[in-house]
């Protein structure tokens, strides 16, 4: 090749192969997307054979609505502003009781787990009150705040509460005393054995109990909406049941499973970014 002249370009690879090498690195991801799809549509397909022959057999399906059904009254809710109304009312309920939860229940945690004093003083109050189930509050509730609102958005608290206290106490119990050994030789404060040591060891089930308590959390809420509610996806469940609506009541189930499924997997989108070490 004659001095000064450039190199003659690689010739550009062809897309299958970038095509094939994605496919490669996300194999695992579209199988279980895949047989998710295929689950999926076998749900549906067993749902429309049992509703359209009314199917008796212990479980009666005689007036279960069918898809077809279900999809007609989410058509109409799409274009009825009630209803997003209902949806948005529900999901600031779940981000405000469940954020109140988080900021309360991690810290407290944590100081639960470290300080053998404040473990001592409180943990019994959180174990006796912990098995009260969200339900039970709803009278208490109502007489403790002044709007079915903020007693609506208490009892999703305590809901999402217990659960993020819980597995943040076993993840603190689960850390290494000699990892807390080795800081403290290495003349570490208390702050920093908190920062380094205690917190990130106990972030994988820091975020598991985040997850449970956001199902916890939309359990709660649609329970208070139906009891004490005026408004939210909760309530719109119940109306339809009173007004004898069937496909509104299986659309209203499936929003909120819908809703419940995003949340949760926020939650864990937000995990794998804070944690890119634990992948399991």
């Amino acid at each position: 090749m004659p001095a000064g002249t450039a190199p003659p370009a690689a010739p550009p690879r062809p897309v299958w192969l970038y095509v094939r090498r994605w496919l490669a690195l996300n194999s695992e991801a579209l199988r279980a997307v895949l047989i998710g799809a295929v689950a999926l549509g076998l749900f549906l397909l067993a749902w429309h054979l049992l509703t359209t022959y009314r199917v008796v057999f212990f479980v009666r399906f005689t007036n279960v609505p069918s898809p077809a059904a279900v999809y007609e009254s989410l058509t109409r809710a799409m274009h009825d502003s009630k209803f997003m109304m209902h949806v948005l009312l529900s999901c600031r309920r779940i981000l405000i009781g469940f954020s109140l939860a988080a900021l309360v229940a991690v810290p407290l945690g944590l100081l639960m787990g470290r300080f053998k004093l404040i473990h001592e003083t409180l943990f019994p109050i959180t174990e006796i009150l912990r098995p009260i189930p969200a339900i039970a509050w709803v009278p208490m509730a109502i007489m403790l705040w002044p709007t079915n609102e903020q007693s609506i958005v208490f009892i999703t608290f305590l809901g999402s509460f217990f659960p993020i206290l819980v597995n943040t106490l076993h993840g603190m119990s689960l850390v290494d005393p000699v990892l807390v050994r080795a800081s403290q030789c290495l003349g570490a404060r208390e702050v920093s054995i908190f920062r380094e040591v205690y917190f990130p060891a106990s972030l994988p089930h820091i975020f598991t109990g985040l997850t449970v308590g956001m199902g916890v959390a939309w359990v709660s809420l649609i329970a208070a909406e139906m009891i004490s509610g005026q408004y939210g996806i909760g309530y719109f469940t119940w109306e339809a049941y009173s007004l004898v609506q069937y496909s509104d009541i299986a659309l209203g189930m499936i929003c909120i499973g819908v809703l419940g499924l995003g949340s949760s997997t926020l939650i864990r989108g937000l995990g794998r970014l804070v944690m890119p070490w634990n992948r399991t």
